[in-house]
């Protein structure tokens, strides 16, 4: 751990400048939220419960995110796609070129299914799934799985600009008829998120950037190493950092951190650190008898040091117990307690360190 002249670990300083860049000590507003959501694209909604609502940047805001976000959708500000292993976000249409990029999975051998629905839309689109069933026969599990193989070749879009269900589906050049969507190869998008993905987290390494892209770690590494090469990243004692950030620590000022969010598993700061989270969850949960899934994830002053385990319902879930792994963990309970009530409608956990509540 290094030690600054002033006597703070780097680590102390790299947290508490990352929960700033996170907005989650001074919150955004919409202006500043703006940005901030750029920088985390592509935004998704609550994990599991969050389904057909706008995204939210949870706790990060100091308005209601998702009737903002809302809006933007309705104003064909933030738009939907399949990214990162065909998973559903939403990203701002200037960003089209960008993610197309990163995410497009070309047509390569395309199923006779796939190429009667794409001449059907291109013919007398747009059209939802009901009337593409009427015009063709093809039953609904057929045509789902085909539309989605085509958004994702980027030949087609959803126009999801509100919560309604019956969607029209368009030509992608009808709906954007401006955009290139060759304008970059993935290495230039990559290096352009790459950066964006460094000022939030001010350190990361290439793990991080796979976990939260959904994007060959080779790749990504090759996008770090030509940044750095560049003068544009440089590498720090975990990873990397930006080069501008390196020199702002040097007499960075740490804040004090006194807070407890629970996050949930579509949240930017869970989906970088995935690929540690979930093997930690299991160390903390081994040998529990009940259900102990994670629902959401203790972030306590700045790291991750719990979650609260149970089993996913539709509505209130079931929250069995609160694992947490903070040595005055008794000292804490009660606003750890809090902060999982906060995002589970009020429901009162079971059990705090298996011990009944």
């Amino acid at each position: 751990m290094t030690i600054d002249n002033n006597g703070a670990t780097m680590d102390i300083k790299i947290i508490s400048l990352r929960m700033e860049r996170q907005c989650l000590v001074g919150r955004a507003d919409e202006s500043e939220y703006v940005n901030l959501y750029r920088d985390m694209q592509p935004g998704q909604n609550v994990y599991w419960n969050g389904f057909g609502e706008p995204p939210t940047l949870s706790f990060r805001a100091d308005f209601d995110d998702i009737e903002f976000n809302r809006g933007r959708q309705y104003d064909r500000l933030l738009i939907k796609g399949r990214f990162g292993g065909g998973n559903l976000g939403w990203i701002m249409p200037e960003d089209m070129e960008l993610f197309a990029a990163l995410y497009k999975k070309p047509l390569k051998s395309p199923t006779l299914t796939q190429l009667q629905l794409l001449e059907l839309i291109r013919s007398i689109g747009p059209l939802n799934i009901q009337q593409m069933k009427e015009e063709t026969g093809l039953l609904v599990k057929d045509i789902t799985p085909a539309l989605h193989r085509l958004q994702e070749a980027f030949l087609i879009y959803e126009d999801q600009y509100d919560g309604d269900w019956d969607r029209g589906w368009y030509r992608f050049d009808e709906i954007f008829p401006n955009i290139n969507i060759e304008k970059y190869t993935r290495h230039e998008a990559l290096k352009i998120v790459v950066q964006r993905f460094a000022y939030r987290l001010v350190q990361f390494d290439s793990a991080m950037a796979k976990s939260f892209y959904k994007l060959p770690e080779k790749e990504i590494k090759v996008a770090i190493s030509d940044l750095v090469a560049e003068g544009v990243l440089v590498a720090s004692d975990n990873g990397f950092m930006l080069k501008t950030d390196a020199e702002v620590l040097e007499s960075y000022e740490p804040r004090e951190m006194h807070f407890v969010y629970a996050l949930h598993r579509n949240d930017f700061l869970y989906k970088s650190h995935e690929h540690i989270l979930k093997d930690y969850a299991k160390r903390l949960t081994d040998g529990l008898e009940y259900d102990h899934e994670p629902l959401q994830y203790l972030l306590i002053d700045g790291e991750f040091h719990g979650a609260s385990v149970g089993h996913f319902r539709n509505g209130p879930y079931d929250l069995n117990d609160i694992v947490c792994d903070l040595p005055d963990a008794e000292e804490r309970k009660a606003d750890i307690i809090q902060a999982v009530m906060n995002v589970n409608f009020g429901k009162v956990p079971e059990r705090f360190m298996g011990n009944k509540i």
